[in-house]
């Protein structure tokens, strides 16, 4: 995983998880590689992990069992909630991106309705 120097790793951590967890590389229920693990595969340390996790299992998105590891929520609602969340941001991210280049709300659907369009065409071609 490359990391980017702007924003705090444990926080990518968490976002890299949860994009695991939407797209259905982990699902509802599956167990997390351990904590010694994914700082292995991450390569960070331990406690930069130790953090994203705790901070997902106080959220909701995953869940700890004592002596068994972690594992991802199987609440489906929750997860949805997330999906919801993480979409929002995105596009309150764009959404200000754009404002400040001066496009108003009509012009912003707009683009985006071009856009999709254009994407559209690409995939089936």
């Amino acid at each position: 995983m490359k990391f980017d120097d702007k924003v705090p790793i444990y926080y990518q951590i968490k976002n890299y998880l949860y994009h695991e967890m939407l797209t259905g590389t982990l699902n509802p229920g599956d167990k997390l590689p351990a904590v010694r693990q994914l700082a292995v595969d991450l390569t960070v340390n331990v406690n930069t992990v130790q953090r994203a996790l705790s901070e997902m299992i106080t959220e909701g998105t995953i869940e700890s069992q004592r002596g068994k590891g972690n594992f991802v929520t199987a609440d489906t609602t929750r997860l949805a909630q997330l999906k919801e969340q993480l979409v929002m941001t995105q596009l309150a991210q764009v959404y200000e991106q754009l404002h400040a280049l001066n496009l108003t709300d009509e012009e912003i659907i707009a683009s985006l309705k071009r856009y999709i369009e254009q994407k559209g065409a690409g995939q089936n071609a």
